[in-house]
């Protein structure tokens, strides 16, 4: 797959969470925290069930194969999702993803580092780290 083709998918993807942030938000405002997980991971989870039955045939046997730490996916995928439903209404869209990026950033520069869970070892250089630091300033800068 060509960059410009990845890229778009990556972007489309954050423009999913922008907007996801926010209406979970006012879901969290109405109703709570957890009613609010309750309801993007139901109604997602309905909608790739149905998806993977009628694209693939709903074949979970694979799951078996993969190696157990693969399967947190799930639980940490909740744990962001609370964490934007929680913190957007409270901090606002831009600086609540200011630090959700910079958190994911450092965390990937780790996984990277060290090849954590089957990950291509990609040492943190000099320009990530200068990076990491232009991003916590960026933290500051949305807070004012």
């Amino acid at each position: 797959m060509s960059f410009i083709y990845l890229a778009i998918i990556a972007a489309v993807g954050g423009i999913a969470v922008a907007l996801q942030g926010q209406l979970m938000g006012g879901i969290d405002k109405q109703v709570g925290t957890l009613e609010s997980v309750f309801v993007t991971y139901g109604g997602g989870g309905f909608l790739i069930g149905i998806i993977m039955i009628l694209v693939r045939g709903g074949n979970l046997s694979g799951l078996s194969q993969v190696p157990w730490y693969t399967l947190l996916a799930g639980p940490t995928g909740l744990v962001l999702i609370a964490a934007i439903g929680y913190s957007v209404p409270r901090l606002g869209l831009v600086a609540a993803f200011t630090i959700l990026v910079t958190a994911q950033f450092i965390t990937a520069a780790v996984i990277d580092q060290f090849g954590l869970f089957g990950a291509d070892i990609r040492p943190i250089t000099l320009s990530r780290i200068i990076g990491m630091l232009v991003m916590f300033v960026g933290i500051w800068l949305v807070m004012q």
